[in-house]
């Protein structure tokens, strides 16, 4: 068998490592967005699969290691006999067999889901970092710090296919097309490995044995938890990204392609001197961006955002850059991979199934950030600064700075809003703190954690100024308030509005928000008995506080689809909203994803239909469809008359309604309602855009004379007849987003 020479030896490697690593992150958003129509499009979507790929890449670090024990003509055969097993399962696609969530929760179901459906070629496909590494090292010509170089190239492979998948292949492909192309990458990486093992093979084994010093357990600590934080940050970075605009690959992939280029950059050449930059830059960062982790602010959620991003990607590298220093020897390399990935796996359990069971609202954040500042292995500012620590009163700086830091915490949170000069001045006195502890990791971390309590931290833990209500499920986190200046109880998921209940006396069943009598909805619901006759079926898809219910009127049939069995609660609970108490005690209202729900219905069964399923600012894709259209064609009479609620600060989804009305044959007017600048007290109307779409031209303008309105009030929309209608195989928001300078 003739030998491989030396020089194609580094690129065959750097291939298959690629390769592998390009199928690895390109199944993850690509098989994520499959299973939308089946769960919804809920940011914890994104983070319980992550979990499961974490999880799932553990393994296949696992038994990376493991084949080590075995001699590598054994490892190969083994690896390619599993690689064989693995592709029956191809092609990628979501099992139809297992049964919809139902009553099993859906974490679980999610994680049944993916492990049925790409469990095994994941398995395989993410053990190729470590494997090939490990292969690469029998190579005479390495190094002992050869084989590292392959981590950087995977990463890359990984970042590329984070990248190509947003911005070319989903909006390029359909989803069918992308499983079996992906299901081709994996034959092309079969071929791949047999050629890697072969050449391992032929070349003599000069590092195997190696092994080097045995690892300590203080050193697989210290590995798992450098893993765990970024791990951790990148998914609770995500779900306040994603709460707010969509759950959908473009925005998912954003903090995780950070994430990993901060892996390339740490493992790369370059990588020494970026660790440093990073490491002296994070302590500040921490101090001016994650000070804000308490903050919630809707007006400024782009700047929290990018902010996050930011802070993300500086924390992500300065920890990946000193787990990347404190690398071992080459015996001991799947060993040091197997334990990031434990960290890795406990990052994304500790967000996506922990803390929702655990917090009622998103604390796993700034705890993870707290727990950053504890591991950065920063300098001192200055030589000054270090000698504060070390002269003869250093022990009583050590003795004095926490609770000096808690006072002024505590004095700094109560002047907030009404002192401001002297909340600032505490500010500037904790910060200071800080600064001077920089090089001393618990004494910082103490600092920056009293600077975030200071910043709302204290707020949100008072019980003086605790919500009326707090609710965290898997679909997100839902606050109840009272505006006493106001006169008004509102609901919110994440920063939006989901409902708002007068509190003023005789105003408690007048809708009010997106739903009040002048947006569209209120106008058409209201015009229900002169447009049908009694009894009038009436449903609505997201049941938010239940405003919407007080358009009900006698001999009405109303129906509610609700994703979310805490918000059935909430809106149920007397002590919180009572439209639906007050307004429609009879309201029946169905628990489950409204597109396989409303496909259980009877054809034809539903007179009026409204479409309001946001979660916060984000839309379930799966409902703004082709495909879902036709689920609401199919249960609408056929003089029934829909409703969609598409009022978003990022997207436009004017045009992707009318591009569906366009294909499907349905006639779409939109009203656009603008409340006044002054309100009554107890009445909180807000700007709402509603789409009604009816079958013909008169029905619709049966309907617009229903309401009362002038034809001029409902507008034809705005059509780009070069705009593709949404499908659950095709669909891309990059065209839908708003432009800021709109």
């Amino acid at each position: 068998m003739q030998r491989m020479p030396a020089a194609m030896l580094r690129p065959l490697f750097v291939a298959t490592v690629l390769v592998g690593s390009f199928l690895l992150f390109l199944i993850q958003p690509m098989f994520a967005r499959m299973v939308m129509p089946r769960l919804g499009g809920s940011s914890s979507v994104w983070n319980v699969a992550m979990l499961f790929y974490q999880a799932v890449l553990l393994g296949g670090y696992l038994y990376a290691h493991a084949l080590q024990r075995l001699a590598l003509r054994q490892q190969i055969a083994l690896h390619l006999t599993l690689f064989l097993a693995a592709g029956l399962t191809l092609p990628v696609a979501a099992a139809t067999w297992l049964p919809d969530p139902g009553t099993t929760p859906p974490a679980l179901w999610l994680l049944a889901l993916l492990a049925v459906s790409i469990g095994p070629v994941f398995l395989i496909v993410s053990a190729q970092a470590p494997l090939m590494q490990a292969w690469f090292a029998h190579s005479d010509d390495s190094s002992a710090d050869a084989p590292f170089f392959l981590y950087a190239a995977s990463n890359t492979g990984s970042l590329a296919a984070l990248v190509a998948y947003p911005l070319l292949i989903e909006p390029g492909t359909r989803l069918a097309v992308q499983g079996w192309a992906w299901s081709a990458g994996f034959v092309v990486l079969f071929l791949l490995v047999a050629l890697a093992g072969r050449a391992a093979l032929q070349r003599p084994a000069a590092l195997v044995a190696a092994r080097g010093g045995a690892v300590t357990g203080r050193q697989r600590m210290r590995w798992t938890l450098l893993a765990l934080v970024p791990s951790g940050l990148l998914l609770s970075t995500t779900s306040h990204l994603t709460t707010d605009i969509m759950a959908m690959p473009l925005l998912w992939v954003i903090p995780l392609a950070v994430y990993l280029l901060s892996f390339i950059i740490a493992f790369g050449g370059g990588g020494v001197r970026a660790t440093r930059i990073a490491v002296g830059a994070a302590p500040p960062l921490l101090l001016l961006l994650g000070s804000l982790a308490f903050v919630t602010a809707s007006a400024a959620v782009i700047f929290y955002t990018v902010s996050g991003v930011v802070l993300l990607f500086v924390v992500a590298l300065a920890l990946h850059g000193t787990l990347a220093a404190e690398r071992p020897d080459v015996g001991n390399l799947t060993e040091y991979y197997l334990w990031i990935s434990v960290g890795g796996a406990l990052g994304g359990l500790f967000c996506a199934l922990v803390a929702p069971l655990v917090f009622d609202w998103g604390y796993e954040h700034p705890l993870l950030l707290v727990a950053a500042a504890l591991l950065l292995p920063a300098r001192p500012v200055a030589a000054w600064a270090d000698r504060l620590w070390t002269w003869r009163g250093g022990a009583a700086i050590r003795w004095l700075l926490p609770p000096l830091a808690l006072a002024a915490s505590l004095a700094g949170a109560s002047w907030l809003g009404s002192q401001t000069d002297a909340s600032l001045a505490a500010m500037v006195f904790i910060m200071a703190l800080a600064v001077v502890s920089i090089g001393r990791p618990p004494w910082f971390a103490w600092a920056f954690l009293m600077l975030m309590m200071t910043l709302g931290g204290w707020k949100q833990l008072d019980p003086a100024a605790a919500p009326v209500d707090r609710t965290r499920s898997f679909f997100g986190i839902y606050t109840v308030r009272d505006s006493q200046a106001r006169q008004v109880r509102e609901l919110q998921h994440g920063t939006t509005l989901h409902g708002v209940q007068s509190l003023a006396a005789g105003k408690a069943t007048r809708p009010t928000s997106y739903y009040a009598p002048g947006s569209g909805v209120g106008r058409v619901f209201s015009a229900a008995p002169r447009l049908f006759a009694a009894p009038a079926r009436m449903a609505f898809v997201g049941l938010g506080s239940g405003t919407l219910a007080c358009y009900a009127r006698p001999g009405q049939r109303w129906t509610a689809f609700e994703l979310d069995p805490a918000m059935v609660g909430i809106a149920r609970d007397r002590h919180l909203f009572t439209y639906v108490e007050r307004c429609a005690p009879g309201l029946r209202i169905v628990v489950g994803d409204a597109r396989l729900m409303l496909a259980r219905e009877a054809v034809g069964s539903v007179d009026m239909l409204a479409v309001d399923a946001f979660s916060s600012d984000a839309i379930p894709l799966h409902l703004m469809t082709t495909e879902a259209f036709r689920v609401y064609a199919r249960v609408l009479a056929p003089d029934g008359v829909l409703l969609v609620h598409i009022s978003n600060r990022y997207l436009d989804l004017e045009p992707v309604v009318a591009a569906i009305a366009r294909a499907e044959g349905w006639t779409a007017r939109v009203r656009r309602h603008q409340p006044g600048p002054v309100a009554a007290p107890g009445e909180a109307d807000t700007r709402s855009i509603w789409i009604a779409l009816t079958r013909s031209p008169a029905r619709m303008e049966q309907v617009i004379a229903a309401t009362g309105d002038a034809p001029a009030d409902w507008q034809a929309l705005r059509d780009s007849r070069g705009a593709q209608p949404w499908t659950d195989d095709f669909a891309s928001i990059l065209p839908a987003f708003k432009s800021p300078f709109r």
